[in-house]
């Protein structure tokens, strides 16, 4: 490094690293400063200019393997996707097609010929708000978890079909959320439109990740109900009410770290109550299969085990409340 002309450093880059990265004497570079002081140097307007896309071949794709594609490809941040068959495209493909971006924010199909399908992303990072959806997808899960366990307690095939229908829009949100996560790591200019630190983004992911969980054993437990599988006891229902209401508060207050920033002590009580409804649970399922409740064992045993891993998720989500906690004092300090 040298000082210029008194005010100014400058920097020379190594000619080979300058060359491999097609920077010359005339290029224009910006420099963008981390948290903890380091600099990316980046062409000016390369990452700007430069979208992601790919083309697809799907002659020979069955309808599950070619939702598949399309899913992993919008999770992994690609902005457009073009299907092509030189055979020609069916109407089943086609209503797969749609049917699967009908389940991806913001993925729409810009074009349609008898061998082609163009599909772009119309939102843009600017435009989405990564803590509000985490905080979205929280309020869905726990609706869900709670009314799950309505369904089971009250017999109620309707309930229990609401409760499934949202499971989709969880899917939906958790999807969003990974792709501006996924693209995050590859594009300082994602992090910059998000707002958030990749530290931040990560967090955000991964509690999302533990959301999403929760409402798919709450999708479980009423899938139970329409099966014909969820009747229970009285006395089974109200344990099941008391162990699916702690499992509810561990969610609820560690998510309140970690999105809403709440004291971290929460997080440590979301812990310790964790283990507690482990010993709980644990007690009637001895209770239930030494005294023998053949008809109920199957079913209780099924709903316990959803209760014990959406608790289990709550604790995942405390543990990141805690990590989080100590991330932003450490750089406080520094």
């Amino acid at each position: 490094m040298q000082l210029s002309g008194g005010t100014t450093y400058t920097v020379s880059l190594p000619k080979p690293w300058a060359q491999e990265h097609g920077i010359d004497a005339d290029s224009l570079l910006v420099l963008h400063p981390n948290s903890d002081g380091s600099l990316l140097v980046e062409v000016a307007g390369e990452s700007d200019h430069r979208e992601r896309q790919i083309t697809v071949s799907v002659g020979t794709t069955d309808a599950d393997a070619l939702e598949q594609t399309i899913t992993a490809l919008y999770t992994v941040g690609f902005e457009r996707i073009t299907l092509r068959d030189r055979t020609g495209l069916d109407d089943d493909l086609r209503r797969t097609v749609e049917e699967t971006i009908s389940r991806l924010s913001g993925f729409e199909l810009l074009e349609a010929t008898e061998t082609k399908l163009r599909l772009t992303s119309l939102i843009d990072a600017e435009n989405v708000d990564i803590r509000k959806s985490a905080l979205r997808l929280r309020l869905i899960a726990l609706s869900m978890h709670a009314d799950a366990i309505e369904a089971v307690s009250e017999a109620d095939p309707d309930l229990a079909r609401d409760t499934i229908r949202r499971d989709s829009e969880a899917d939906k949100l958790f999807a969003m959320v990974t792709r501006h996560f996924r693209r995050s790591l590859s594009s300082l200019h994602e992090v910059e439109k998000l707002d958030h630190s990749r530290d931040e983004l990560f967090e955000y992911y991964h509690v999302c990740r533990q959301f999403e969980r929760v409402a798919d054993h709450a999708e479980k437990m009423a899938t139970l109900v329409l099966d014909g599988n969820g009747t229970i006891s009285h006395t089974l229902g109200e344990h099941l009410e008391a162990f699916s209401e702690t499992a509810f508060e561990i969610i609820d207050d560690a998510g309140e770290v970690v999105l809403a920033d709440a004291a971290v002590e929460m997080a440590h009580e979301s812990l310790a109550r964790r283990e507690e409804l482990y010993d709980r649970i644990d007690a009637v399922n001895r209770e239930l299969y030494s005294h023998g409740e053949p008809d109920a064992a199957y079913t209780t045993g099924l709903l316990l085990n959803s209760i014990r891993r959406t608790a289990d998720y709550g604790a995942n989500i405390a543990e990141v409340g805690i990590q989080q906690s100590l991330r932003q004092q450490a750089d406080a300090r520094s």
